[in-house]
């Protein structure tokens, strides 16, 4: 009886002292803001301002805390580009807001663990798309925000001219379809593809000529299964942006998951075209062909993938199928031993397989 009550107070202890350990590592920042209105805002041009100041306010808080103390300083990144990056991993929560037709107060705050959120930045700082596309949202903002100025700085002709009321609402629709995006990428890297795909719709909604806003809906779509729905996005996303190598990827591997194989293929190749460095498109485009039984272009196709990212495990995987089918054993043991000494546990369960089966 004594032992039984020893343990459970060890284990209350244990579970205190977690608890404390895990809310010691949690670190809040808290800023506030307040934006004097002029006389051509409104409450959503007053809040849209408003809000993008006070995250800046915040995330630059964070940046600087995470330069400092984590080993985001040995990133050799700058400040902006830190806070650029931390924008699409941390949610910003609003606290307090209050407006009274003159003035738009917010107090926000961000509660994040510093080292996990140096781990996210340090994978997003080597995954160029992400970076593109974060480095382009915050150029959109910035751009929007110069414009805001400009446009106050002419107060008396836009208060005569409804259209330059149009400019400025859209400017500062554009900060708003911003915070949506920064949202969308943070919603999909906790995998709730719903908020995801809400959270872009909202971004669309008020800035419907953004192809990144589509492309990432598409991806959250496909993760879903909803192919079709996904196609739609990124075909918006192609004809909004016709270089966009990655929505026709991306495509790509819808069609690939319909099964229509020569239309992936089709997507791969211009993506390809575009982006002869696009080591995935070689790496989908080989999946297609293997799925077509053309086990020689799939080995191609892989070969190249490794060539422009030599740790790219999945293609040393599947490079390792098609050498199977082929009959290459030798090969095929070679590149499951690769892929699973890179950190495959799928290639190991192979490897183990054709070992046993051999």
């Amino acid at each position: 009886m004594r032992k039984t009550l020893l343990m459970a107070i060890i284990a209350s202890v244990l579970l205190i002292l977690n608890l404390n350990i895990s809310y010691a590592a949690l670190k809040t920042f808290e800023k506030d803001y307040t934006y004097q209105a002029s006389e051509i805002d409104s409450k959503v041009t007053a809040r849209a301002i408003a809000l993008e100041q006070v995250k800046r306010l915040v995330l630059e808080e964070l940046g600087t805390y995470l330069m400092s103390e984590t080993e985001v300083k040995d990133f050799r990144l700058t400040k902006d580009k830190v806070v650029t990056l931390t924008a699409g991993v941390v949610q910003t929560e609003i606290l307090n807001e209050k407006w009274d037709g003159e003035k738009y107060y917010l107090r926000a705050r961000i509660k994040a663990e510093p080292n996990e959120v140096a781990a996210a930045v340090d994978r997003l700082r080597k995954d160029t798309q992400n970076l593109k596309e974060l480095e382009e949202a915050k150029k959109k903002a910035d751009e929007a925000f110069k414009e805001i100025e400009r446009l106050k700085k002419e107060l008396k002709t836009v208060k005569a001219d409804k259209s330059k009321q149009k400019e400025y609402a859209k400017a500062a629709d554009i900060l708003s379809a911003t915070d949506w995006f920064y949202k969308g990428k943070q919603y999909y890297s906790n995998k709730d593809y719903d908020k995801t795909i809400e959270a872009y719709s909202s971004a669309i909604a008020l800035d419907p000529n953004y192809a990144a806003d589509y492309n990432n809906r598409g991806i959250a779509y496909q993760a879903k299964e909803q192919y079709d729905r996904a196609i739609e996005d990124y075909t918006r996303a192609i004809e909004l942006d016709p270089n966009n190598d990655k929505a026709y990827d991306n495509r790509g591997n819808s069609y690939n998951k319909k099964g229509q194989y020569d239309r992936a293929i089709e997507d791969y190749n211009k993506a390809i075209e575009l982006n002869p460095d696009n080591a995935k498109a070689y790496y989908n485009r080989g999946i297609a062909y293997a799925k077509k039984g053309k086990y020689d272009r799939a080995i191609e196709d892989n070969t190249k993938a490794i060539q422009l990212d030599p740790n790219y495990d999945k293609a040393y995987n599947n490079r390792g199928n098609a050498y199977k089918k082929t009959g290459d054993m030798g090969r095929a043991i070679s590149d499951f031993q690769k892929a699973c000494d890179l950190g495959s546990k799928k290639s190991c369960e192979n490897l183990e397989k054709v070992l046993k089966n051999r």
